[in-house]
């Protein structure tokens, strides 16, 4: 009887070791059919068998099945009655008996190893089975030397087997095959896992489980090979996921990236409570580096543009949201106000700027450029939009200015800056769901504000409509008003019959979009979307300054509209607009006019718009008009009609519209029938006297406080004389979303748009209305300015001032190309950026040769000079391009800045403007000491 064994120098087998064994040993004796070995069914195997893993399977040899039986006995006699047993049980068959034994040969008979494949007890040479499983030649010699690897690799193997190398095994490719199998990471065998894949394989739900769950030792050889591959960030993620802490990982790499680059942290107890979260053993630099690589990869998530919400984006949030927890925690809170990238550091930003609304503009910007500057805030555009909007507000207030001087100048200046207000109001008076009780306060107390001061402006409005009322009209002067009946001879009228053409038959007919309802708030924000897209170039009568004509009194659709579309005073409904349409253009020998309405726009299934309106806007020679009345049915109809903004595809039919006039080459004015006030939710129920029951803002009567009686020829309700309010907050009927008919400026201003899709359709005197002309210097930053009041016109009609000679109009012509600089004035941030390294290896990314060091550095250095935002039309000018190419531009100038996926330019509001984070820039390009 044999000696007991030392099973402790007795290899531990299992399955998947033993079907490696015999598909090697039972093959090479098939390969020689009279071999004695292709016919013995008892193998010996030195070892003993893993009480884990089944008795019976079934193994494939040479193509063909064979099943298997494992028995394991320590004595010869165990050995001896097994394979008596089994020959008993299956005289005929071929399955196999392996027995597992730390009996050694000498102690066996030769009666039984004669029996046995290869007749005597076989060693199972893991490492060539190793080899043997991924079909290589040979092997790294490091892999035998390492028996955790070749412990992992037998026990890894994926169920369809290792991939196949067919010549050397480098240890490299075992443990990269090794991970993919272990970790669950993506890729596959054939990728090497960075950093930025393991961030996010360390959020994933079964990864980091079966990591944690692996042998000691198999974890911290991965772990060293994943750090020589992916860098020592590796080594504390991999601790923290060893841990079951691997969900937690990014966040507490958040925290660390915020103690050790937040200004004024105290170092010595913030790293303490560090160590708290991180636990012990973890050195310093090793910390450090994961910190940063974690802040890189969030960077690169909250920069992702592929959608508005993206996955990246959301997990980002929740990742930084939970390091917002841990921080907590760990009672570092506060001392992390300042970092650039948690969220309770975004609110105390946005507390501070609340604050700032209240001491001066100089510390709201300050705030605000703080604000922006925080690498949620591109996530959060509303909540930093409805900031801007505060600040904005509060920088206008700051300068109030005279109020109107005129109706003509009321207008004029109600379109080129008071409506901005308007628009800021709007946003700021949505507010901000998610922000506090303090930042809430602050915004109501700049909104209250504001609307006290728009409040003495339209009182001072009303009172000089009233006097200007009792006498204008089209035959007597207006006092240099375009009147809303003015609209098409004046401003349309010229867009066809004096278009800047070769042959009179290549003239094209405008198209004319009535916008009902469209305030100056709205046509502002409208235009600024349209020709930020470069597809369309805003024209005028005047040089930067757009038309605004002066609504029928009251400011309602029965009478404006008509009046718009017939030429002439009048009121009615759609029939007395089309029949007027029709002969304003037959008077003037075009007798191709058509109207469309609602009903009349709309195509059958398949087409977008209606034959009619279709081969309408086909024929160059018809002049077009549509109805749109999608805003004033959004203000009729519902109480939440006053949204915070107004883009062209919230406007049913507009954008096809607008598609149809560039595709045939038409220009478009865009144009209201009056413009509207919005219920704020503090708006008066006022019973109205001897008026009808419908109007919202007119009736007759006496005038209380907020209303002014106006009478005159223009009055086209009451008999010619009607009460109208000038206050917002006045109305006659039930609550809606907003109301027309009072003398407010935002009711009584008619926007006037024209968009031409050439420059060659400018006509003789007109200017191109450049948009950093018609936006208000507050708007962008700069201090509030007075525009020009409206130039007075001839009597009884209104003309814009003389035409400049033909080689003095305003076309769009492209800026100087900047030159380089000379090497004395390279000082400026854009030079030190271009003459950077790291801006050289950018260049390798973007093929464009047409940016210059010296356009990309004029583009910087403007975007500093404005304060760190400027429109995209503005930069595309400055480095010498066409205004229209720089939408595509300025996306090839953020590939050139933006290092690594870090915001240092952002393309904002809608593809209007550009933002340069100064100091992103300055760390980015390595221009700080």
């Amino acid at each position: 009887m044999a000696a007991p064994q030392d099973t402790s120098t007795v290899p531990l087998l299992g399955r998947r070791i033993l079907e490696a064994l015999l598909a090697h040993r039972l093959s090479a004796a098939g390969r020689d059919g009279d071999h004695p070995d292709a016919r013995r069914r008892l193998v010996l195997v030195h070892g003993r068998y893993d009480p884990a893993d089944p008795t019976e399977f079934t193994v494939r040899v040479d193509g063909a099945p064979r099943d298997v039986t494992v028995a394991q006995h320590s004595s010869v006699l165990g050995i001896t009655a097994a394979w008596h047993d089994h020959r008993a049980a299956v005289p005929d068959g071929d399955g196999l008996l392996v027995v597992v034994t730390g009996v050694p040969d000498a102690a066996l008979g030769w009666d039984l190893r004669g029996h046995a494949v290869r007749g005597r007890v076989l060693n199972a040479d893991r490492v060539e089975i190793v080899r043997q499983r991924f079909g290589a030649t040979r092997l790294d010699p490091r892999i035998r030397a390492e028996r955790w690897l070749v412990d992992a690799l037998l026990d890894a193997e994926p169920r369809d087997g290792w991939p196949q190398v067919g010549g050397v095994l480098t240890r490299d490719t075992a443990l990269r095959a090794l991970a993919a199998a272990r970790l669950d990471l993506p890729g596959g065998d054939d990728t090497v896992p960075d950093a930025d894949t393991l961030l996010a394989w360390s959020r994933t739900s079964t990864g980091p489980d079966r990591f944690a769950a692996l042998d000691p030792a198999e974890q911290t050889g991965i772990t060293d090979w994943l750090a020589d591959v992916a860098g020592p960030a590796v080594r504390p993620l991999m601790a923290l996921v060893a841990e079951g802490r691997g969900h937690d990982a990014m966040p507490l790499g958040v925290v660390g990236s915020a103690v050790h680059n937040t200004a004024g942290v105290d170092l010595a107890k913030a790293g303490f409570a560090l160590g708290t979260l991180f636990g012990r053993g973890i050195p310093t630099a090793d910390l450090q580096a994961f910190a940063a690589v974690v802040e890189g990869t969030l960077a690169r998530w909250l920069a992702d543009h592929r959608q508005d919400r993206s996955v990246l984006r959301d997990r980002a949030l929740e990742v930084l949201r939970r390091a917002d927890a841990l921080a907590a925690d760990a009672d570092l809170t506060d001392a992390l106000a300042a970092n650039p990238y948690l969220p309770s550091a975004f609110e105390a930003r946005l507390r501070a700027l609340a604050d700032a609304l209240t001491r001066s503009p100089e510390n709201a910007e300050h705030a605000l450029a703080r604000l922006r500057e925080h690498r949620l805030a591109p996530l959060w555009r509303r909540r930093v939009r409805t900031a801007e909007a505060a600040v904005r507000l509060v920088r206008r207030l700051a300068h109030p200015g005279a109020g109107p001087t005129s109706v003509a100048d009321g207008v004029t200046r109600h379109l080129a800056d008071w409506g901005w207000v308007d628009a800021a109001l709007t946003v700021l008076w949505a507010g901000d769901a998610d922000a506090d009780a303090h930042v809430a306060a602050a915004y109501t107390a700049v909104c209250h504000r504001v609307r006290q001061w728009r409040a003495e402006l339209d009182a001072e409005f009303a009172r000089r409509l009233a006097q200007w009322a009792r006498t204008a009209d089209q035959a007597h002067t207006t006092g240099g008003c375009l009147l809303v009946e003015d609209v098409l001879a004046e401003v349309v009228a010229p867009l066809y019959g004096d278009q800047v053409v070769q042959r009179k038959d290549e003239r094209v007919a405008p198209l004319v979009v009535v916008l009902d309802g469209m305030s100056s708030a709205v046509a502002v924000t409208l235009a600024a979307d349209l020709t930020a897209r470069g597809a369309w170039v805003e024209a005028g009568r005047r040089p930067d300054v757009r038309d605004a004509a002066v609504a029928m009194i009251p400011s309602v659709t029965r009478t404006s509209r008509t009046a718009l579309l017939s030429g002439a005073p009048g009121e009615g409904g759609q029939a007395a607009e089309k029949d007027g349409f029709a002969a304003f253009w037959r008077a003037r020998r075009i007798h191709g006019a058509a109207l469309f309405h609602k009903a009349d726009i709309a195509g059958h299934a398949g087409r977008r718009f209606s034959d009619e309106l279709q081969t309408a806007l086909a024929d160059a020679s018809v002049v077009v008009g549509v109805v749109l009345n999608t805003i004033d049915e959004a203000l009729d109809h519902s109480p939440q009609g006053d949204r915070t903004g107004w883009r062209p595809h919230d406007i049913t039919h507009l954008e096809e519209l607008l598609d149809a006039a560039r595709s045939y080459g038409r220009p478009v004015v865009l144009v209201s029938d009056h413009g509207h006030v919005l219920d704020r939710g503090d708006s008066t129920p006022t019973r109205a006297a001897d008026g009808p029951a419908e109007a919202a803002r007119w009736r007759t009567g006496t005038p209380q406080e907020g209303e002014v009686t106006l009478s005159g020829p223009r009055v086209r309700e009451g008999g010619g004389t009607v009460v109208v309010p000038w206050r917002e907050d006045i109305r006659y009927t039930q609550r809606r979303g907003g109301y027309h008919g009072g003398a407010s400026l935002a009711e009584m201003t008619v926007p006037v748009l024209v968009l031409l899709p050439s420059t060659e359709l400018l006509p003789k005197g007109w200017q191109v209305l450049e948009p950093d002309r018609v936006t208000p210097a507050w708007w962008t930053g700069g201090p509030a300015e007075r525009p020009a009041a409206a130039p007075a016109a001839p009597a009884g009609r209104t003309a814009a001032p003389p035409a400049p000679p033909r080689e003095e109009r305003t076309a769009a012509a492209p800026a100087p190309v900047p030159e380089p600089a000379p090497e004395e004035t390279r000082s400026t941030l854009g030079w030190r950026v271009v003459e950077s390294k790291v801006y050289e290896a950018q260049r390798k990314y973007v093929p464009a040769k047409r940016w210059t060091q010296a356009r990309v550095a004029a583009v910087i250095d403007a975007l500093v000079e404005s304060g760190g935002t400027m429109s995209a039309t503005a930069a595309a000018a400055r480095a010498g391009f066409q205004r229209t190419q720089a939408t595509g531009l300025m996306t090839v100038l953020q590939r050139l800045l933006n290092v690594e996926g870090y915001p240092v330019l952002e393309i904002i509001d809608n593809g209007a403007r550009l933002r340069l984070n100064t100091p992103l820039a300055r760390q980015q390009f390595h221009l700080d000491p």
